[in-house]
C-alpha cells in the first residue's frame, strides 16, 4: 500500500504517508498518539509490519478529525519522520502508538486518496551541523533538566546529551508553551546556534532567565 519506492525522474523523492496533527514534531522528540480513524489504523498497520516510518506534519488550516465532506487539511511543508516504537490496542478500532521523531523533511508534491489518507514525495533535510553547547546558552540546558525532571521518564528521551546544542533546542522547542507557528520556525531553523538564542530571547522576555 505504501511502497516507499523512489521515483526514477527524482531519485531523491519517496513516497510516504503523513499524519497531519495539530503539534509539532522534533528530531529525537517522544510523541504519544491515539489512533482511532480507519485511515490512520490501516496506515500504522501498514508502516508496523513493513517496519516503515509515516510522515508528521503541523495542520495550518483544517482540523485533525475529518468531517463529513470536509476537504483535507492545508499543512507546513517541513515536517518529521515518526517512527513507532511501541504500540497497544486497548479495544477495538484503538490504537496507542509511542512514536519517535527522527529526520527532517520537505513536502515537494502530495495527493489524497479515497480513504482521505495523504500521501506525499518527500526529500529528506540533512541534520543540521554539530554543534556543542556554548557558555552563553548552559542556562538553557539547566532549565530543560528542570523540565526534563517534571514531565517524567516517560515523556522524555532517555539519552540526555545536554551538551548537544540541537538536541537541548530542540527539546525546549518541543516543550515550552510556545505558540504553534512559533515551534515550526523553530524545526525550520537549520542553525543550532541560531534556535537557542531565539529560544533565549524568548525566556529573557518571560522572565524566566
Amino acid at each position: 500500500m505504501f511502497p516507499f519506492t523512489r521515483d526514477p525522474a527524482r531519485s531523491a523523492a519517496e513516497a510516504l504517508p503523513l499524519f497531519p496533527l495539530r503539534t509539532v514534531l522534533f528530531p529525537g522528540g517522544i510523541l504519544p498518539l491515539k489512533v482511532f480513524e480507519a485511515r490512520y489504523v490501516e496506515m500504522t498497520k501498514q508502516c508496523l509490519k513493513d517496519e516503515k516510518p509515516f510522515g508528521v506534519v503541523l495542520i495550518t488550516q483544517g482540523e485533525e478529525v475529518a468531517a463529513k465532506d470536509a476537504p483535507p487539511p492545508t499543512f507546513a511543508q517541513i515536517g518529521t519522520l515518526a517512527r513507532i516504537t511501541d504500540w497497544d490496542m486497548p479495544q477495538l478500532g484503538i490504537l496507542h502508538l509511542a512514536t519517535l521523531g527522527l529526520t527532517r523533511f520537505r513536502v515537494e508534491r502530495h495527493a489524497v486518496d479515497a480513504s482521505g489518507l495523504v500521501t506525499a514525495d518527500v526529500v529528506a533535510i540533512a541534520s543540521e551541523p554539530a554543534q556543542p553547547l556554548a557558555a552563553a546558552f548552559e542556562p538553557l540546558a539547566r532549565l530543560l533538566e528542570l523540565i526534563a525532571s517534571r514531565v517524567g521518564p516517560e515523556n522524555f528521551p532517555t539519552e540526555r546529551p545536554y551538551d548537544d546544542a540541537s538536541w537541548v533546542g530542540y527539546r525546549l522547542a518541543e516543550l515550552l508553551p510556545l505558540p504553534l507557528h512559533i515551534k515550526q520556525t523553530m524545526l525550520e531553523i537549520n542553525d543550532a546556534g541560531v534556535r537557542l538564542n531565539v529560544l533565549k530571547q524568548f525566556l529573557e522576555k518571560q522572565g524566566v532567565l
